[in-house]
């Protein structure tokens, strides 16, 4: 049997640069890596279940756009192979309703938000005047498991019809009514960060919701600007979602409190900035393989 210490499933072709670094780093660790993609699924597949291959860790970046690789992830599971991020894990955190009352009661500040069920269970539904008045205007529509580059996220609605129209895009996805969060500014800098939790570290980075562009954050800026609760707001959403890998939106207002916006991101946007304007830091990416690569070193020490 071929034994392979990561496998790393992905389709997306702008992922290329943050998956050859993957490669790249192990391979100077001395690690063997293994790309799954649409030119061999199946082969793996085949190899996979006749036990001529296997994966110590598995990182799958493509399970949720197509069923095929959902089907190996599955028989990988059940080898007891190491999937980072675990699927039942993964659909429980991105259901942004659940997030919002877990976040709730983990003493994690959230928007006013409203919770209005899928379209295809109730066609009806009421939303009071003083609901409204509490969103204020302009407010949030986001479909609570559709995810990914924003999809389906209305970031300036005006209206209860923009919800009722919004709402039959995905009839068999609830939807979330959040008011709108404005940050404050720091030196010049809106205070929205998207912060990497890291295979057990927390990235905390800049990131600007109007222009969408990164900027790498500094250690000294964390004690200068008194954004520590960054790193403890992250952390205790990890111990929560029980995820490897994941992003979150954390918004610094005026009047100084924290507010997680987005709450869970499992299939983080890794284009490099050094490929695309509005990428990722190349450093911030960086430290998170290296956070990855310890996690597998550490874990086949364990095995």
């Amino acid at each position: 049997m071929e034994k392979i210490d990561l496998g790393i499933a992905f389709l997306w072709e702008y992922d290329d640069g943050f998956i050859s670094l993957i490669e790249e780093i192990f391979h100077n660790a001395g690690l063997t890596t293994y790309i799954v993609s649409s030119h061999n699924i199946f082969e793996v597949k085949e190899k996979v279940l006749s036990k001529k291959l296997s994966f110590d860790f598995y990182l799958d970046r493509a399970w949720d756009v197509d069923e095929d690789f959902e089907e190996l992830g599955k028989i990988l599971t059940k080898r007891k192979t190491h999937i980072f991020n675990p699927y039942h894990n993964v659909l429980h955190a991105i259901d942004k309703a659940s997030m919002h009352l877990e976040f709730i009661t983990a003493g994690i500040n959230v928007p006013y938000s409203i919770i209005i069920p899928p379209h295809s269970e109730k066609e009806d539904i009421f939303i009071s005047v003083d609901d409204l008045a509490h969103l204020g205007r302009p407010f949030i529509i986001k479909p609570c498991n559709t995810t990914g580059g924003g999809m389906g996220v209305v970031t300036g609605a005006e209206s209860l019809k923009e919800v009722l129209e919004e709402r039959v895009s995905y009839i068999h996805d609830k939807y979330i009514l959040q008011e709108k969060i404005h940050p404050a500014i720091l030196e010049g800098n809106r205070a929205w960060f998207r912060c990497f939790w890291s295979f057990g570290t927390t990235i905390p980075v800049w990131w600007d919701d109007q222009t969408h562009l990164y900027k790498e954050m500094m250690p000294e800026e964390l004690t200068k600007f008194k954004l520590k609760k960054l790193l403890q707001i992250t952390n205790l959403i990890a111990k929560n979602v029980m995820l490897d890998f994941f992003s979150t939106e954390i918004v610094l207002t005026g009047d100084n409190k924290f507010i997680a916006i987005d709450y869970v991101n499992d299939q983080c946007d890794m284009r490099l900035s050094s490929l695309h304007h509005d990428g990722v830091p190349d450093n911030v990416i960086l430290r998170i393989i290296k956070k990855m690569l310890k996690a597998v070193i550490s874990g086949k020490k364990i095995h």
